[in-house]
């Protein structure tokens, strides 16, 4: 095994670490070495000897002529080792979003452009290219290069994004299409009780805010109306770093599961009304709580006029 190969093992099963004990990956579900390189923009050997790394430390089982799936119960050393493993290069990752925020960087750029920028190795800057490419807020040209899309990029637009989502959300839930997938909310409430349950402090901001988006689009799905869903997640993706440079409070992440589970109580009780009218305060209380803090980042950061 290279050094190269070994050292991008490790971090893949740092990730799929944190993609289990946050609940995006669940227990049973089957863990392919194709699903998971096409998931992360990689290749199958690296995923191969993460796989087997995880099978060792019992977070995966390995079921003959069937493949790798996640563990039912994962062992409580896991949380510490997260806790040792926090995902690399967030510094530089930021600093990105940042200068495409603030717009220090053009639409348009080269894996080039930003190694001679930020004096990043090729792999750096690919790796963190990928992941805003997985986190909606860029994607590789058909030709060459990669382009940043349109984000939030000022306070005014991210209050009307949630001001924008206090009138589709609660509205898709009073759709005459509207029908209630209890597969679906069994999933949600699971995923949104094992974030009570997980170490906070281990997880990173994506996965944090990966579920939390993943709840409202799949209630919003249930409308039986593709164009909520496309509204809804393109909103989100444009909001996305705005929310990190807001912050992710985790300690009102308690506060934010437990309104995500009534919600789904409602739901489950056939309250969708009373569901409708919680998912708006819901909205509205968390941005009453946002949009303090992006309008003091953009008070600390001013952008040009456009």
């Amino acid at each position: 095994m290279s050094g190269r190969t070994s050292e991008l093992s490790r971090k893949i099963s740092n990730r799929l670490l944190h993609d289990i004990v946050s609940g995006s990956l669940s227990a049973g579900e089957h863990v392919s070495a194709q699903q998971v390189a096409d998931r992360y923009g990689v290749s199958r050997t690296p995923v191969r000897e993460a796989l087997v790394s995880l099978e060792n430390q019992k977070v995966l089982v390995r079921q003959p002529n069937r493949g790798y799936f996640v563990a039912d119960k994962i062992p409580s050393k896991i949380n510490s080792t997260l806790a040792k493993a926090m995902p690399e290069g967030n510094e530089d990752y930021q600093t990105l979003a940042n200068d495409w925020l603030t717009n220090q960087i053009p639409e348009d750029v080269t894996e080039q452009f930003l190694r001679q920028r930020y004096g990043w190795t090729k792999t750096k800057a690919h790796d963190l290219l990928a992941r805003a490419s997985r986190e909606g807020w860029a994607e590789r040209k058909e030709g060459y290069g990669w382009r940043f899309l349109p984000v939030a990029k000022t306070p005014e637009a991210f209050d009307q994004i949630y001001r924008f989502r206090m009138a589709i959300e609660p509205a898709a839930m009073l759709e005459p299409t509207f029908e209630l997938d209890h597969k679906v909310l069994d999933e949600q409430r699971r995923i949104q009780e094992g974030m009570l349950n997980m170490d906070v402090k281990s997880a990173p901001d994506e996965s944090l805010l990966k579920n939390g988006s993943l709840f409202h689009e799949e209630l919003i799905k249930l409308s039986g109306n593709p164009f909520f869903l496309m509204s809804l997640q393109r909103a989100n993706r444009m909001r996305r770093l705005m929310e990190y440079r807001a912050e992710v409070n985790r300690e009102r992440l308690i506060e934010q599961c437990s309104e995500h589970l009534e919600i789904l109580s409602l739901l489950e009780r056939g309250n969708v009304a009373d569901a409708s009218y919680r998912m708006r305060q819901h909205l509205s209380g968390a941005l009453k709580r946002k949009s303090p803090l992006a309008w003091s980042w953009a008070a600390d950061n001013p952008t040009e006029a456009d």
